[in-house]
């Protein structure tokens, strides 16, 4: 698994297919030891100018469906999410939470992935080239995450180059996650690089820090807009 270079095409038989809308990356840099002390075993934060990164991901999910079922589930996610990587230095994504609208394609996700899922009510509208996402967890046993913003770009697309920031940031082909038993595994996804383009983003409510124990960090996030990407996902691969 490459990862000096942008896109990645799987090595194995796609499990699910699908596509993701109007993505919304809002990224807030926070001292290494922040990160590292919410680690499994086995997983060490990973930095970009000695720096780890807590990313608040949104987007619409389409069609999510087994490899050449021609339609399928649509909802929206919300997830935040950090660097990492394994002991043999592959980079990754870890994810405290993935929130989503769609109570069937949270308890497969759960089943198939071993993910965070948690199921919310979402609103997702794109008007224009602006986009309004609102989301609010639905489970009163679970920590409140509430999060409203209006998002959209603002310059012109690129594809981000190797060793810069923006591809640290997204070009990720691999997760990480782990059972309750603390056993962890690793799903590898497949796609063509992103095309991003710098973002705006309003964000008048975000309460993925607080639900997942972290304290808001300062300053404004970082933002970039994908209007689309197809992505396959291949099965889970136990470490």
């Amino acid at each position: 698994m490459a990862e000096a270079t942008a896109g990645h095409t799987l090595s194995e038989p796609a499990l699910l297919e699908m596509t993701w809308r109007d993505v919304l990356f809002a990224h807030w840099d926070v001292p290494p030891a922040v990160v590292a002390e919410t680690l499994p075993e086995g997983l060490t934060v990973d930095t970009f100018d000695d720096r780890a990164w807590l990313g608040v991901v949104g987007f619409r999910m389409e069609d999510i469906r087994p490899r050449g079922v021609p339609v399928g589930l649509s909802f929206g996610e919300l997830n935040l999410r950090t660097y990492v990587r394994d002991d043999d230095g592959a980079p990754g994504v870890y994810f405290y939470n993935l929130d989503a609208s769609d109570r069937f394609g949270v308890a497969v996700a759960r089943r198939l992935f071993r993910l965070p899922y948690y199921r919310a009510a979402m609103d997702i509208e794109r008007r224009g080239r602006r986009v309004s996402f609102r989301s609010s967890r639905v489970d009163e046993d679970l920590p409140a995450a509430d999060f409203e913003a209006t998002y959209g770009p603002a310059g012109d697309r690129f594809e981000p180059e190797p060793g810069t920031r923006a591809f640290f940031l997204t070009e990720r082909y691999r997760f990480y996650t782990e059972n309750d038993a603390g056993r962890r595994y690793y799903g590898d996804i497949g796609h063509a690089p992103w095309s991003l383009a710098p973002a705006t983003a309003e964000i008048r409510e975000n309460g993925l820090f607080a639900a997942n124990g972290f304290d808001h960090p300062d300053g404004e996030p970082l933002c970039h807009y994908a209007p689309r990407l197809d992505v396959r996902a291949g099965r889970l691969h136990r470490v």
